[in-house]
């Protein structure tokens, strides 16, 4: 049996005498389990992930982390607990002057990685996301879903056991954000926890993985793995994304195409030593790096790209 990694106890989240965030959540996830939160906007999801990071804290009940009550962690220590978890915003939040590769080496050096840590990592963690290939990249030149890996690329930089990820495709299509999802699921068959908020049911049901509902800061289901097949969502719930196909069908008529000559891909190439070498003076000693000054640069509305 899996051991027990994460355990919410009523947990609560109390913003006044009757706006409640989360109310009495009880809930246990095993180490290695991957595990979908559902729920409309405000349902709580988020908030349920904020409390594992201590971006909220819990107003009563208890929230216990590798054993650890998480409510009763000093502020002093929040960054440590940080450090042992990847955590991928709702906002894709990239530095807009840096190449890919750099905005993963520079949050390396801000918490403290040696140059010898950042030029040996910096290539693995890029691979491990399938984003290798657009390591020289600019923020501005990517996709949606190519931003979206390289934040999880930064998540992993410490390689860590819990990776907590805030509608990692709110802003894609099915098709790509399904590319997303494959890069979590190739995490979590390596050990790592992986939560996930998220509202896009075509993509979770096919996942097949453990869901738990909220609604109103309530978890009102709980559906183990096995049962999340034979559990169809609701058409009508869910009619949006369901009518944005229907249309894409109308507006593109199906004709026959010409068999397709697949070519090799050229496989990627890695990142030269030297260029993470000078790349290393641009990103400063590790006193600079822990305060960047560029704003962050974010997916535009509608950005749907992979």
């Amino acid at each position: 049996m899996s051991e027990t990694s994460i355990s919410f106890k009523n947990a609560e989240v109390r913003y006044s005498r009757h706006v409640f965030g989360l109310r009495r959540v009880t809930l246990s996830v095993n180490q290695g389990d991957f595990v979908f939160f559902i729920g409309k906007t405000g349902a709580g999801k988020s908030t349920l992930l904020k409390l594992l990071s201590r971006e909220v804290r819990a107003t009563s009940g208890s929230v216990l982390y590798q054993g650890r009550p998480l409510e009763r962690l000093r502020e002093r220590d929040v960054p440590g607990l940080r450090r042992n978890m990847g955590i991928v915003p709702q906002e894709t939040l990239l530095l807009p002057r840096k190449r890919v590769w750099e905005n993963v080496a520079y949050a390396m050096r801000a918490i403290g990685h040696s140059k010898r840590d950042v030029r040996r990592r910096v290539p693995e963690i890029l691979e491990s996301v399938n984003i290798g290939q657009r390591a020289d990249a600019f923020p501005h030149e990517l996709s949606g879903g190519e931003r979206q890996r390289v934040l999880i690329a930064r998540a992993l930089i410490n390689d860590p056991p819990l990776l907590l990820a805030d509608e990692p495709t709110g802003n894609l299509d099915p098709e790509h954000s399904w590319d997303v999802m494959q890069v979590l699921l190739d995490l979590n068959a390596r050990g790592t926890t992986v939560l996930v908020a998220s509202h896009d049911m075509m993509v979770i049901h096919r996942m097949n993985r453990r869901i738990i509902t909220l609604d109103q800061g309530v978890v009102i289901a709980d559906t183990a793995q096995e049962a999340v097949i034979q559990d169809p969502p609701d058409a009508d719930q869910w009619q949006p994304r369901l009518d944005f196909d229907r249309e894409q069908a109308k507006e593109e008529p199906q004709e026959e195409a010409e068999p397709a000559i697949e070519e090799e891909p050229e496989p990627p190439q890695p990142i030269p030593p030297e260029t993470i070498d000078s790349g290393m003076a641009a990103i400063g000693d590790e006193e600079d790096a822990r305060a960047p000054t560029e704003q962050p640069i974010r997916n535009a509305p509608g950005d749907h790209g992979v």
